[in-house]
C-alpha cells in the first residue's frame, strides 16, 4: 500500500467525524510532520504516515522531537489499521452532548 493511499483514509476517516485534517507544508522547516488534525472539541495532533517498510528521517526526527519538546501531541501512523485505531482514539463515533 502506498503512503498516499494511507493519507487518503485519513483525511477520510477524520472528515467523516467533523475533524479538520490539514496538510502541512512549512517552506524552510524540512521534516516537518504530514498532517495537522483538529478534532471537533479543538484538540491538535500532528501526524506523520508511513507505510510499513517506511522510516523516519532524521530531519523528522528532529521536528518531532521539537514538537514534543512544545508538549505538542505528535504520532507516527504506519498502515490503515492505526489510522483507524487512531481516529476512533481521538475522535470515537459517539457524540457526546450536554
Amino acid at each position: 500500500m502506498k503512503e498516499s493511499d494511507i493519507e487518503a483514509n485519513l483525511v477520510r476517516m477524520v472528515r467523516a467525524r467533523g475533524g479538520l485534517c490539514y496538510k502541512w507544508v512549512s517552506p524552510g522547516n524540512l521534516g516537518v510532520p504530514d498532517r495537522i488534525i483538529i478534532t471537533p472539541e479543538g484538540r491538535t495532533i500532528f501526524v506523520e504516515l508511513k507505510t510499513t517498510a517506511g522510516r523516519l528521517s532524521a530531519a523528522q526526527v528532529w521536528q518531532h522531537t521539537r514538537l514534543k519538546q512544545h508538549n505538542a501531541d505528535v504520532r507516527v501512523l504506519y498502515d490503515r489499521s492505526q489510522v483507524t485505531a487512531f481516529v476512533r482514539e481521538v475522535m470515537p463515533v459517539e457524540v457526546h452532548t450536554p
